[in-house]
C-alpha cells in the first residue's frame, strides 16, 4: 500500500503523471525481503533505523556495482597476483562490511526477547534451528541463507516487474486484456490479495512469457560437470564450468513460433512440452529454491499495479526494450510512463 500511495502521490493536474519505476520496484523487493529475514524496513518512509538503514544500501549499491564488474584476473591469472585495479582489496573490504553487517542482524536477534503474539523472522527461525543443531545452523551459515537472500530475491524481481509492464505498454491490447480479467475476477472493492493469485490465469501467462523472453539471470548459474560429458556435440571434461545460455534457448525459433513476439496466449494450451523449455529459474534438484515466492511477489505487485492505475506510454513510440549490462539483464533504459489512479485508489485511501 505504501508503494501505491507514493506512485499515486506523483500525479500531475491533468490525472496522468510520468513515473520512473525501476527505483520504486527496487525499495519494494527490498522492503519485502528484509521484512522477511529481519523484520525492518530500510526504504521509503518510516524505516526501522536511519543510520542502519543507510548502512544497508551503500553495501547493496557496492554489491550490485561491482557484480556486473568484468575483472580482467579472470581471464589472466598472472593480474590476480599484483590485484589489478585493486578489485581483489575492494572486494575483501565490501565482504567484511556486508559480514558485520548480517553479523549485527544475528546478534541483535539473539539478543531480544519476543513474545509468542509477535511475528518471528527467518533469522529467528533460524536462530531457533541453531539451537537444536550448532553444528550445522552455524552464523556462518545464517548469514550465508541472509546474503543468498538478499541478492537472489531482490534484483532479479523488481527486474522482472519492470520488463512485463515495459511489454504491456507495448502491447496496450494484451494490458487491456489482463485489467479485464483483475476486474471480472476480482473487481474494483478491494485490493487483490495473494490468495487471488490462481484466479488469474492469463496474468501467469504474461509472467511467463516476460520470463522467456526476459530472464532476469540470462546465463543461469554456473555449474560443474561431474563426470566426462557430450553437450550439444562438444565433449565436456569432468569439473568442466558449464554456462546454460537461459535466454538463448528461450528465443530458439525451432522451439518456439514467432519466437521473438511477445505472446502471453502462447501458454494457454497448457502444453506440459512449452513450459519445459521455460527455465529462468534453472531445472532438477539446483533450481532456484525461492522461484515459488518471486512467482508470487512479482504475480501480486504487478496485478496491484494494474487493478489501480491506468497505464500508457510517455509518446507515441514504443518502449525501448534495449537490455543493460550487468550479472542479471536490467533494460539499459529504467522504464518511465504515465499512469493515473483508478476509482479503486479512492475507495482504499478514504
Amino acid at each position: 500500500m505504501r508503494k501505491l500511495r507514493k506512485v499515486l502521490g506523483c500525479q500531475s493536474s491533468d490525472g496522468f503523471a510520468r513515473v520512473e519505476l525501476r527505483a520504486a520496484l527496487t525499495e519494494l523487493m527490498f522492503n519485502v525481503i528484509m521484512r522477511m529475514t529481519a523484520g525492518k524496513r530500510y526504504y521509503g518512509e518510516d524505516v526501522s533505523d536511519v543510520e542502519e538503514a543507510a548502512m544497508f544500501r551503500d553495501i547493496i549499491k557496492e554489491i550490485v556495482k561491482n557484480a556486473g564488474t568484468s575483472y580482467p584476473g579472470d581471464y589472466l591469472p598472472p593480474l590476480r597476483w599484483i590485484d589489478y585495479g585493486g578489485f581483489m582489496k575492494r572486494l575483501y573490504e565490501l565482504g567484511k562490511k556486508t559480514d558485520r553487517f548480517l553479523q549485527g542482524l544475528i546478534d541483535e536477534h539473539r539478543k531480544k526477547k519476543e513474545s509468542e503474539e509477535e511475528k518471528k523472522s527467518m533469522i529467528d527461525h533460524l536462530l531457533v534451528m541453531q539451537a537444536s543443531q550448532p553444528a550445522y545452523y552455524t552464523d556462518e551459515i545464517i548469514k550465508g541463507f541472509l546474503l543468498t537472500q538478499l541478492i537472489a530475491g531482490t534484483d532479479t524481481s523488481s527486474i522482472t516487474i519492470e520488463w512485463a509492464l515495459a511489454n504491456l505498454l507495448n502491447h496496450p491490447n494484451i494490458l487491456e486484456k489482463a485489467r479485464a480479467e483483475i476486474d471480472s475476477q476480482i473487481g474494483q472493492d478491494r485490493l487483490i490479495d495473494e490468495s487471488d493469485l490462481v484466479k488469474l490465469p492469463y496474468l501467469q501467462n504474461i509472467i511467463t512469457e516476460t520470463l522467456r523472453l526476459h530472464p532476469p539471470v540470462p546465463l543461469l548459474i554456473p555449474h560443474y560437470s561431474s563426470d566426462d560429458c557430450s553437450i550439444g556435440g562438444y565433449d565436456v571434461s569432468c569439473d568442466t564450468m558449464v554456462m546454460i545460455n537461459a535466454w538463448a534457448i528461450h528465443r530458439d525459433p525451432e522451439q518456439w513460433p514467432d519466437a521473438t513476439a511477445f505472446k502471453p496466449e502462447r501458454f494457454e494450451s497448457g502444453d506440459g512440452q512449452m513450459n519445459r523449455l521455460i527455465m529462468p529459474f534453472g531445472m532438477g534438484r539446483r533450481a532456484c529454491p525461492g522461484a515459488p515466492l518471486a512467482h508470487k511477489m512479482v504475480g501480486l505487485t504487478l496485478a496491484s499495479l494494474i487493478q489501480c492505475f491506468g497505464w500508457k506510454r510517455t509518446g507515441e513510440e514504443d518502449v525501448d526494450m534495449e537490455e543493460g549490462e550487468g550479472l542479471t539483464m536490467p533494460m539499459k533504459k529504467p522504464l518511465e510512463a504515465l499512469c493515473k489512479a483508478r476509482e479503486i485508489m479512492n475507495r482504499v485511501l478514504s
